[in-house]
């Protein structure tokens, strides 16, 4: 069977014995700060597709080529003191790396000049990250369940707003996926995803409290580990707009395909619930995981949705409209940590197996 063409999307049919055909490359990083100390904890691609970056609980960040495997051909961004929670690319420049840690900072790398452009201290230990699609704004959750908005302008260095206080664990968040924020999507510890209209309300006193518009806070500190904690300020409201009652147990990660049709909800229940954005209904749920869903992820042309778990070994992908197993990847150990390529190919990147980062696909195939 002939290989397909980048950026064609391959149907169902024809999937499982094109995939089959894709080779895996492993990405080793030698430069571990102890005995089982590099457990990849977070992994981005960069919105081409060209670059990949690692996140690793020995504070190790790394950007790969992926058709360069070898070490020499990757970059180590040193600057972290703490195990880095998660990645995000600014999603409209390629080469900007925003990065998480429980050291208490979130950082912003130029991968270019490998450099860090700004260092915006949290006020307390770094989760997640979400990034607005027109790179205007990057939402920090901290493990204490704050949110703290992260600014950003051409004319000025990244710059913290009032942080936003949540009544419930919250484990990730999401923008609207076109255009200036306006909607934010939250998972909860019980269960749910909340819809929320952005930019959040702020209460009457704000401004008699501190002086500060919401949009103000501290700035960033530039090449820096500085510990001055964030602004703790009266927390503006966010506007719940709906509740999507998605698991029986915590809402741990989430995806929206890049059709914006469809979005992907992993749950601590090992299940992950398709819901319809239409309609806000669940058309299905996939139920092939062991354990917690850590990772969520849709194909470039939102056919296909992965999850990934830190029990069981091995994921399954599967067809979005179906649900249907339409083919498995196996690995050694769980793989908590997996991602599509966003650019017109198939590959798959993981973490879990020894070894370190793999990419299904990256060293060669017919898809």
């Amino acid at each position: 069977m002939a290989p397909t063409t980048p950026g064609k999307s391959v149907p169902k049919d024809r999937f499982p014995t094109l995939f089959a055909t894709l080779k895996t490359q492993t990405y080793h990083d030698p430069s571990t700060r102890g005995p089982g100390s590099h457990t990849i904890r977070t992994i981005a691609w960069n919105p081409t597709g060209h670059l990949i970056a690692t996140g690793s609980s020995d504070r190790t960040l790394r950007i790969w080529n992926p058709e360069k495997p070898q070490i020499k051909n990757s970059t180590e961004l040193r600057g972290h003191t703490g195990s880095i929670e998660r990645l995000a690319w600014n999603p409209i420049k390629e080469a900007e790396l925003a990065s998480v840690s429980n050291d208490g900072t979130c950082r912003f790398w130029d991968v270019r000049s490998k450099t860090c452009i700004a260092s915006v201290p949290l006020g307390g230990e770094g989760l997640t990250i979400g990034w607005a699609s027109d790179g205007s704004l990057a939402l920090v959750g901290r493990k204490d369940d704050f949110l703290v908005p992260i600014y950003l302008t051409p004319e000025s260095p990244p710059t913290a707003g009032n942080v936003l206080r949540q009544p419930l664990q919250t484990n990730q968040t999401l923008f609207n996926p076109i255009g200036p924020p306006s909607t934010l999507l939250l998972t909860t510890g019980d269960g749910c995803v909340k819809v929320y209209s952005w930019p959040p309300v702020p209460p009457p006193t704000t401004a008699a409290v501190n002086g500060l518009s919401p949009h103000h806070g501290t700035r960033a500190v530039s090449h820096s580990r500085s510990s001055t904690p964030a602004p703790q300020s009266i927390s503006p409201s966010l506007q719940l707009l709906h509740t999507l009652h998605a698991h029986t147990s915590a809402c741990v990660s989430l995806a929206l395909s890049p059709t914006s049709r469809y979005l992907a909800i992993g749950g601590s229940d090992a299940l992950i619930s398709l819901y319809d954005t239409y309609d806000w209904i669940c058309r299905r749920t996939l139920s092939s995981l062991s354990g917690s869903v850590k990772s969520v992820s849709f194909s470039w042309d939102g056919s296909y949705v992965i999850g990934g778990s830190d029990e069981g070994t091995g994921f399954d992908i599967a067809h979005v409209e179906t649900g249907e197993t339409v083919a498995r990847v196996e690995t050694t150990a769980p793989a908590p940590c997996l991602s599509w390529h966003p650019n017109g190919k198939y590959w798959i990147a993981y973490s879990g197996d020894s070894g370190g980062l793999k990419i299904v696909g990256a060293a060669g195939g017919g898809m």
